[in-house]
């Protein structure tokens, strides 16, 4: 399937991106199993349909694996140059403590045997604890690293403007920041977007369709409770929602979107990944894929014929208005993360 050419955007001059990346979360165990062959026979078809970048980590369960079996049946079955149409991103998200050279390299080293690759394409580098400075001395050898050919660019996951700043001050080149970004959690739009335009950093968001529950699954629902938010990614942003303005201000945003999808015959997911697309510094948004247990591809990519106008958006935000300001509540992207 051809994809619109507004459906990929340069993240670097030599690294191009889809704007929906497959997010491989899903198959972490956090969200029910995953059967292997099938999850990698649909890897095949969502390379086919133009969904081309994969965002994954060290700690998603199998997920760097998959990756590395895709990537060599690829290679066995379409020639050593059809991995070159795909992207693949990973995570090192290590304990606080000592980072001397060794210790970075084993875990990079790691990563590229099982995703059976020469070169990362970006890392994206998350820390817990800012007051432990040796984030720096971390990235510093993931700079080294760099330099050496094994990772192609370095990229950041949940840190918060400041110490976004503190990263590119300290003389370390980044990309991309992924953090939380949904019409639920707009405290990108506060801080974070403004300093990514002007030092050319891309937003990777995620969390924009809260789990699933921005879809027409929910509206009109009763507020889901226990058993019934049975992934982790439901619990997840449940609880956001309940921070955020509670169930029934919710659904005032569900039935919003779901008008505006009608008009445009599109899925209120399709909106809400639209809205984020078009924010400023967006580079692209991450969107779960339960591979070989649920297909949402067509879907997915009817996002890229999708415009939103002025009286779509005006609608959407006079609900949005009526929030709570979670950038007062939470603080900074990913400061949920360090509490």
């Amino acid at each position: 399937m051809a994809l619109p050419e507004s459906a990929y955007l340069k993240l670097s001059p030599d690294l191009e991106v889809c704007r929906i990346l497959n997010g491989m979360w899903q198959v972490s165990g956090a969200h029910g199993p995953i059967d292997r062959a099938a999850a990698i026979a649909s890897m095949f078809e969502y390379l086919d349909d133009g969904l081309t970048t994969w965002d994954l980590a060290d700690h998603y369960g199998p997920a760097e694996d998959f990756v590395g079996e895709f990537r060599r049946r690829l290679t066995d079955e379409r020639g050593p140059e059809a991995a070159n149409f795909m992207q693949s991103f990973t995570k090192w998200v290590p304990q606080p403590g000592p980072m001397p050279r060794h210790t970075v390299e084993q875990s990079i080293t790691r990563s590229l045997r099982r995703m059976g690759t020469d070169t990362l394409d970006l890392l994206q580098f998350h820390w817990w604890e800012y007051e432990d400075v040796r984030y720096l001395e971390a990235l510093d050898h993931l700079a080294e690293l760099g330099n050496e050919g094994k990772i192609r660019h370095l990229g950041l996951t949940n840190f918060d403007t400041e110490h976004l700043q503190t990263t590119l001050d300290h003389g370390i080149e980044i990309i991309s920041n992924q953090v939380q970004y949904s019409l639920v959690d707009r405290r990108p739009e506060v801080r974070m977007a403004a300093f990514c335009q002007e030092a050319d950093v891309g937003l990777l968001a995620y969390g924009s369709l809260c789990g699933g529950l921005l879809s027409e699954r929910y509206l009109g629902k009763p507020q889901p409770r226990g058993a019934a938010l049975n992934t982790a990614s439901l619990r997840k942003y449940a609880r956001m929602i309940e921070a955020w303005g509670g169930w029934e201000l919710f659904q005032e945003l569900l039935t919003t979107l779901k008008r505006i999808a009608e008009e445009h015959g599109v899925s209120i997911a399709n909106v809400a990944v639209r809205y984020i697309l078009d924010r400023p510094a967006v580079a692209g948004v991450i969107v779960g894929a339960r591979l070989g247990a649920s297909d949402r591809r067509s879907d997915n990519v009817s996002v890229f014929n999708l415009t939103l106008g002025d009286d779509d958006r005006n609608g959407v935000e006079a609900v949005l208005a009526k929030s709570q300001d979670l950038y007062k509540l939470i603080g900074d992207c990913g400061d949920e993360y360090r509490r």
